[in-house]
C-alpha cells in the first residue's frame, strides 16, 4: 500500500480482524473481511453490521447566522430544521449540478455536517469561501465515525445507553456511550434501521469492541457497503451523482424542501436555483436516474453502455451489482426520457453481449427506516 494513504483510528483493528484493505478516497479501508461480501451483506439485512466510515469529514459550522449562510449553498430548509434532527442536503454549482451530497444536524450550539471523503477538501474550501461574519468553521478531526446497520442495531446499542430506543428516523442527540460524549444519528446509508455514531478517537476501539461483544454484530466493508446502498436506491456521490447531473435528473425531487421551491417562502437563493427550479416547472431534462432489474444472473456494472430495441443508445449504468437479498443484479443508470418508463426492457452490453434488462421502480429492496409505531 502507498505509504501517502491515510488511516482511520480503526485501521489497526481492522487488520486484527483479517480485513482485505484497499485504497478508497485517500484511505487504507477495509474492502470485505472473512465472510465476504455476500454473507456481510445479509447479515446487516438480517441482524446487525457495524462500518467504519471515519473517512468521511466531519465539519461544525457555528454562530447566529450559520443556517442562514448553508441555505444559499443547498436547496434544504436549514434555517427551520429543528434541534436534534437531521436532513439529507446537497451542494449545488451555478450550472445546477451537485456539487456533493451530505448530512446536516442541528444541535442548537452549532451544526454538524458529514460530507463525503473524497470531497472532503473541496467541500471545506466551499464552505470556507462562503462564510459569512460571525458564521464559524471548524474541521472536526479528532472523532472517528461508525455506522451501526441492521434491524438488531437498536437493540444492540439499547444495551449501552437505553435512550436510543426513543430516537426515530432522523433523530439526533448527544448522549454517554461507554462514558464518553458522543453524537447519534438514527440514519445510515443501507436502507435498514440503525444508528451513525461520532465517537472521540481515543475512545472509537473500544466502542467497536463493545459493539462486535454482541453475538449479533459483524464488521461490514466497503464491498456489502455499496451493495446494501444500491439495494435501496441510494445514490453514491462520484457515480450516481455528480458536478454536471441537476437534483431533477437524479430523481431527487424529494431532497428540495418545499419552502426553497418556486412560490415558497425563501424560494431559490441557492447556487443554481434558476437552472434547478426552471427544470422543476418545465420538466425540461433530457435523461433520468432509472432503476433496472437483469432478466439474467450476470451483474451489470458501472459504465455499461445501454440500448432499446432499436438499437439505439440510451443511456450508461452508473451503480450495478447483484443484489444479495433478492437474488438478481440491479442497477441504477440514467437513460433518455423516452426510455426511462417502468417495465421498459433495455439492454445493457456486456463483454459484448447485450443483456436485457427492465427498468423498474426504485428501491430494489424495502426500506426499514424507523419511523416509530
Amino acid at each position: 500500500m502507498s505509504q501517502h494513504l491515510l488511516h482511520t483510528p480503526l485501521y489497526a483493528l481492522h487488520v486484527k480482524m483479517g480485513a482485505k484493505m484497499v485504497p478508497f478516497a485517500g484511505y487504507e479501508m477495509p474492502v470485505q473481511y472473512a465472510l465476504g461480501v455476500k454473507k456481510e451483506h445479509l447479515h446487516c439485512r438480517n441482524a446487525a453490521g457495524l462500518f467504519d466510515v471515519s473517512h468521511m469529514g466531519q465539519l461544525r459550522l457555528s454562530g447566529e447566522n450559520a443556517a442562514k449562510m448553508l441555505e444559499m449553498l443547498v436547496p434544504v430548509d436549514i434555517i427551520d430544521l429543528p434541534q436534534g434532527k437531521q436532513r439529507y442536503a446537497f451542494f449545488t454549482n451555478k450550472d445546477g449540478g451537485i456539487e456533493d451530497d451530505l448530512m446536516v444536524t442541528n444541535f442548537d450550539d452549532h451544526l454538524f455536517v458529514v460530507v463525503n471523503a473524497a470531497c472532503k477538501k473541496q467541500d471545506i474550501d466551499h464552505l470556507q469561501s462562503h462564510l459569512q461574519a460571525g458564521v464559524e468553521l471548524t474541521v472536526i478531526e479528532d472523532r472517528a465515525l461508525l455506522a451501526l446497520q441492521g434491524p438488531k442495531a437498536v437493540e444492540v446499542l439499547a444495551q449501552l445507553n437505553p435512550q436510543v430506543r426513543d430516537m426515530v428516523f432522523m433523530d439526533a442527540v448527544r448522549i454517554e456511550l461507554l462514558g464518553q460524549e458522543c453524537y447519534v444519528s438514527r440514519s445510515g446509508y443501507t436502507g435498514e434501521d440503525g444508528f451513525e455514531i461520532s465517537v472521540p478517537n481515543s475512545h472509537a476501539e473500544a466502542l467497536a469492541t463493545a459493539l462486535l461483544a454482541d453475538e449479533n454484530v459483524e464488521w461490514i466493508g466497503l464491498g456489502a457497503r455499496d451493495s446494501l446502498r444500491l439495494e435501496c436506491g441510494l445514490c453514491l456521490y462520484g457515480h450516481d451523482l455528480d458536478q454536471t447531473t441537476t437534483p431533477i435528473e437524479a430523481s431527487l425531487l424529494w431532497g428540495i424542501s418545499k419552502v426553497r421551491r418556486s412560490g415558497g417562502e425563501r424560494a431559490g437563493g441557492f447556487i443554481g436555483a434558476d437552472v434547478i427550479l426552471t427544470q422543476m416547472v418545465t420538466k425540461a431534462v433530457t435523461r433520468k436516474r432509472v432503476g433496472l432489474i437483469g432478466q439474467t444472473k450476470a451483474p451489470v456494472r458501472e459504465g455499461s453502455l445501454l440500448f432499446d430495441a432499436d438499437d439505439n443508445q440510451v443511456g450508461v449504468v452508473t451503480s450495478g451489482s447483484f443484489g444479495p437479498s433478492i437474488g438478481i443484479p440491479v442497477a441504477m443508470a440514467y437513460v433518455t426520457l423516452t426510455s426511462s418508463n417502468v417495465d421498459t426492457v433495455l439492454f445493457a452490453e456486456v463483454r459484448g453481449k447485450r443483456l436485457p434488462m427492465t427498468v423498474t421502480q426504485m428501491p430494489f429492496v424495502a426500506q426499514h427506516y424507523y419511523r416509530g409505531k
